[in-house]
């Protein structure tokens, strides 16, 4: 008799989105030229496993366990489901050229740093890289740019957590792009005090001078961008709230680029929306 304990449990992602990720996943075994019945599991018990992983943080030794592989086989079916599903988030211009065409009145841009496992990869002055000194935990920071409602259309590749928003932002390129949309089509980014300076087009609150007060137009002026830019916090509770994974990472922080865009892509399919 078997000691063991089975259960029965329920996704928090519809069936179609499983199917989905599932022919995305047998569309990339055939581009790969994978023979029939050369797998341990099908297609849709890997996107199974892929959503195990996104949606509930499952450990991959218990994924592996369940579904009677080798701990690295699991690792491997993880990783090419990320693959494939990151394949499908869009780039900046896709995303914005999505903004344009259905005219919106502004962005908003906000940052998520994602918790990682400790990295001792020493950056500038001995400064532990990925150790970010405003979350006081080692993470990666990911950029992400959102509807006016706060839902996200872009993500950014990861970027160590000691790194300033600000910094991130012009390693990715972004006050050059955002400001020039924000010219061309009247389309401000409305973001916090962290990226103050990043671009003459970034609407942000006013920040209090040092020994004196704000006038009260300025006041004013902070609770319609602060009232309108609160939006944008929704658009990373997909990240860390719909997908426990996200809450910290285990892999290489690296890896967080994948993770995340894998992350947009999946609630755009849920919910069949992308803008």
């Amino acid at each position: 008799m078997s000691i063991s304990v089975t259960y029965t449990a329920v996704l928090g992602v519809k069936r179609s989105t499983a199917g989905h990720l599932a022919r995305l996943l047998r569309d990339h075994r055939i581009a790969a030229g994978t023979r029939r019945g050369r797998r341990a599991l099908g297609c849709f018990r890997q996107a199974a496993l892929v959503l195990r992983w996104f949606t509930d943080g499952t450990r991959l030794s218990q994924l592996a366990c369940d579904n009677g592989l080798p701990t690295s086989t699991a690792y491997r079916y993880l990783h090419e489901g990320l693959t494939v599903l990151a394949a499908g988030a869009p780039d900046l211009a896709t995303a914005l050229e999505r903004a344009k065409t259905a005219g919106l009145t502004h962005l908003n841009l906000d940052s998520t740093v994602i918790r990682t496992d400790r990295v001792a990869t020493p950056g500038p002055n001995g400064a532990d890289l990925w150790w970010s000194g405003k979350h006081k935990h080692h993470g990666g920071n990911v950029q992400v740019i959102a509807t006016p409602d706060g839902w996200p259309i872009r993500v950014s590749p990861v970027r160590p957590g000691r790194e300033h928003d600000t910094t991130c932002t012009r390693h990715h390129g972004l006050p050059d792009t955002l400001n020039r949309i924000a010219d061309e089509l009247g389309m401000p980014t409305l973001v916090d005090l962290g990226y103050e300076n990043a671009g003459d087009d970034f609407r942000h609150p006013v920040k209090k001078p040092a020994g004196s007060e704000l006038t009260e137009a300025q006041q004013t002026y902070n609770k319609v961008i602060r009232g309108i830019h609160g939006a944008c916090e929704r658009a990373n509770s997909p990240l860390k709230t719909t997908f426990k994974a996200l809450r910290r990472v285990s892999l290489d922080p690296s890896r967080i680029t994948e993770i995340a865009a894998a992350a947009l892509v999946l609630p755009q399919i849920d919910r069949d929306r992308t803008i």
